[in-house]
């Protein structure tokens, strides 16, 4: 990749697509919501290991080359001189391939304390009552509790998102990883991206915090979501009080752990 390559990844509704829309204010830069090139990237990993036969035919040296190739392939049409930020959770997981793959690059993980998340998605089913989302399974019989379990579940969207940054917060490659929080990118946007700005090594561009879009419209609707990346143009933080059943809201409080005391010590820069 010409100018270089760095990713996205985090909780859901944690301000990855606010991310990715001032980003792309930048013309240097070129950011997005989630993209094909993970699910692309996990199939080519599983087809070039031992579960194909003729995988005896693929060592390490070409398995890179091949996932390398697929970056490079899917941005340089369109996108040869600029610096790539590719938005996907399963980033988190795969940080040691990163790594290799591309050493220069930088994990940016978008982070929100977790029982706001779950309000979050949960008033966005509130507000598409008549439409089962593919969150769910398209399941229409659910309470709050259901969807909750379902959400935390190690495949749900967010159980899987937060295993994932776990292991990256934890592992040995969290040297190369960022902790943005929604709370800091909506209520002081332009500290945030400075921070962002420096962990990537890039100048700082003034960015636009009262006119900011990016059009997500039919990739919700695919999804039976309609609003799910929807951004408001003006950023900022708005005071609400929590839909969630308060001893739901208390159990949830926990596993926001880079609130803890405990986790500056692994020396990861959270904003």
């Amino acid at each position: 990749m010409d100018c270089g390559i760095h990713f996205i990844s985090g909780l859901p509704r944690a301000g990855s697509t606010l991310l990715a829309a001032l980003l792309r204010q930048n013309p240097k830069f070129h950011a997005g919501i989630t993209s094909p090139v993970g699910s692309l990237f996990s199939g080519l990993i599983r087809q070039m290991s031992q579960e194909n036969e003729t995988a005896v035919f693929v060592d390490d040296v070409l398995r890179k080359s091949v996932l390398a190739g697929l970056f490079d392939n899917f941005y340089f049409r369109e996108h040869p001189r600029q610096l790539v930020f590719d938005t996907n959770r399963l980033w988190a997981a795969k940080l040691a391939a990163i790594a290799q793959l591309f050493p220069a690059s930088r994990l940016i993980c978008c982070v929100r304390h977790v029982p706001w998340i779950v309000d979050s998605i949960e008033r966005l089913v509130q507000q598409n009552a008549f439409e089962p989302s593919r969150i769910f399974a398209f399941d229409s019989t659910g309470t709050i509790y259901n969807r909750y379990e379902m959400l935390a579940g190690g495949a749900g969207l967010v159980g899987y998102a937060w295993n994932a940054l776990r292991g990256a917060f934890y592992g040995p490659h969290a040297d190369r990883l960022m902790l943005l929080t929604y709370e800091t990118l909506a209520s002081e946007p332009q500290r945030a991206l400075q921070a962002v700005y420096q962990f990537i090594g890039e100048p700082y561009f003034e960015h636009d915090f009262a006119n900011v879009s990016l059009e997500t419209a039919n990739f919700d609707s695919r999804l039976g979501a309609p609003g799910l990346h929807a951004i408001r143009p003006l950023v900022g933080s708005v005071k609400r009080e929590s839909i969630l059943p308060p001893e739901l809201f208390q159990r949830i409080a926990k596993d926001s752990f880079w609130l803890e005391p405990s986790a500056k010590s692994r020396g990861v820069l959270i904003v």
